[in-house]
This record gives structure tokens, sequence and C-alpha cells, in this order.
């Protein structure tokens, strides 16, 4: 991951329930400062001077306590102390103009936003995740399905984006063609958008050319990122080979240490692959409610043969 900065902070594009409404107050020029952690601190004990493993690398939050102990501090003239932190005050807090001047001169950086502090630390933490998780950038074309989000892989010219255009088609959402960034939030949690978020949002159709979705199909038609749920590999018919008929198989395809189930998809013609993709998605809801078709396929088959059996042996 490349330097990450209190300004590129203050720079990202945040919306709804991500937004900070971050806004820099003072030390403008420690602003290039490195983020290299993400976690937070509230920083209780390192006011009161003990610094013994204190956090420093962290983003320091100030919430009420720690803004009235700092007016305390001020007052007893006891500034050494708040000179080692770059913080954030919530509640729209405005610090005595001492720690101001103490902050430009150090070029510690003192942000401001209006939100609570249980929210930004909510917000932020949830940021500052996405911003270091472990990435990985996938061919292939990303779409939502029934609210699953469904990566799309194979060979080029196999019939990814060809098949994801159809499904937009019949009313399904593109996040992302060709390039897909993936990222591992939280260790057990994968989140894919486009590689180039000016590109996003276009396809390349063979024959065709280059398309944008956003202008042919509207807003409804894209979304900027999604849960990868379930991976489909599409590849040519092998008649040699042996396919799942059936389904009682949970496989499952491992990107950055997270598993995600899979499934291959062969083709040929006569094979309506969007189609087949749909189905395959709202099978997957299904399961994430514990019902499983072709586990209860299986168990019926059980049955009838015990219950055949059953009634064979009482003939005789």
């Amino acid at each position: 991951m490349k330097k990450f900065t209190i300004l590129d902070l203050l720079d990202l594009d945040l919306r709804e329930n991500d937004a900070l409404f971050l806004k820099c107050i003072a030390g403008r020029s420690g602003l290039g400062r490195e983020i290299t952690v993400a976690y937070l601190d509230r920083p209780g004990l390192a006011l009161a001077g003990y610094f013994d493993n204190f956090a420093y690398q962290r983003i320091q939050i100030f919430g009420r306590g720690e803004y009235e102990y700092v007016k305390k501090l001020i007052a007893e003239g006891q500034t050494d102390v708040i000179e080692k932190f770059f913080c954030i005050f919530p509640y729209g807090a405005v610090p005595e103009n001492k720690f101001i001047e103490i902050a430009q001169k150090a070029g510690c950086p003192v942000l401001q936003t209006e939100l609570s502090s249980p929210e930004l630390s909510q917000r932020l933490i949830r940021v500052i995740e996405r911003i270091f998780a472990p990435q990985q950038v996938v061919h292939g074309v990303f779409v939502e399905v029934y609210g699953i989000g469904v990566l799309i892989k194979g060979k080029s010219g196999v019939g990814k984006s060809e098949s994801a255009l159809e499904l937009i088609e019949r009313g399904h959402r593109l996040i992302a063609d060709d390039l897909v960034e993936i990222k591992s939030v939280a260790g057990n949690h994968l989140e894919g958008r486009g590689g180039n978020a000016f590109l996003a949002h276009h396809m390349e159709i063979r024959g065709l050319g280059i398309i944008n979705i956003t202008h042919l199909y509207g807003v409804a038609a894209i979304r900027d990122s999604k849960q990868v749920q379930l991976i489909v590999n599409l590849e040519e018919w092998d008649a040699k080979k042996n396919y799942d008929r059936i389904g009682t198989e949970e496989k499952t395809e491992e990107i950055l240490g997270v598993h995600i189930p899979s499934l291959l998809i062969p083709i040929k013609p006569g094979r309506n692959i969007p189609i087949i993709i749909e189905t395959a998605a709202a099978n997957e809801r299904l399961k994430k409610m514990g019902y499983y078709s072709a586990k209860e396929f299986s168990q019926n088959v059980v049955k009838w043969l015990e219950t055949d059996s059953a009634a064979s042996s009482e003939v005789y």
C-alpha cells in the first residue's frame, strides 16, 4: 500500500454513513504526516503524563472528558504533555487558543468534526480499516444479482462481459468490469470494487467496443462496491470432464485467506449462461437462509429408497 497521510484522510470522498466531516483547525504544516496503523486511541493516561506503552502512532480521539482535561492542563500551565498528539475533536469542540498555538508550533494537526465521539470512532475505524486492508486485483466481472455479489471469472474471450451485460438487461447491477479490486475487511469479509474508479462502470464488448453502463441503463444499473459472496468460473465445455450435476459438494475458492463459495459453469451453444448465473445467485441466497436444495434432494432420495426397500421386503 502507498503512503497514506493525514491530508489524504481529509481528501477522501466519503459519503452517507462513511462521511467524517473533518476539517483542520491547526497544525497544517503536519498534514503530510503518515498514518501507519488502522487503530484509534483515547489518550486518558497519556494526558496524565503516563506514556509507557502509549500507542503514539494511532489517531487520538479527544472526547468531552479529554477536552475538559486539556482545558484544565492549559489553565494550570501544564502544556508539555499535549505537544505529542495528532488528534481529532468531536462534537464540534474548539480547543483553547493555547492548545492551537502549541499545535501550530509543533506541526501537530488538529482536526474537528460535528460528529459525536462514538459515531466518529465507528466511522473512522470503518474507513481506516478499508484503507489498510490487504488487497488483490482480480481479472473478471463483478455484478450484483439478487443482492448477491457475484464475481465472474474465466479466460479472456469466454463471455464474461457478455453474460454480465445480459444480467444488467435483466435488472441486475454492474460493480466492475475487467479489473476488480478486492479487499479483505476484518479478515473474514471480502469487498470488491472497480480497480479504477473512473473506468469501473464501463464495459468492453468485443465487436462493439467500450460502453458506458451508467449512460445506457441509468444509475440503477450500477453499484460502487459489494461484498464478494459467490465466484462463478466460466470455461469452454470439455466433453471428457465430469461436471457436478447434483451440487452436494460445497466448493470454495480462497482469496486473501477468505473462502468464498464457487461454481464451475461449462459453456457451449444452447446454454443460457446469464440465467444459470441468476439461478446460482438465487440458490446462494437460499443457502444463506439455511435451505440447501441439493442436500434436501439427496435426503429425499435416501428416504424414497428406504421406503421402497421396506415395501419390497414386506411383499416377500
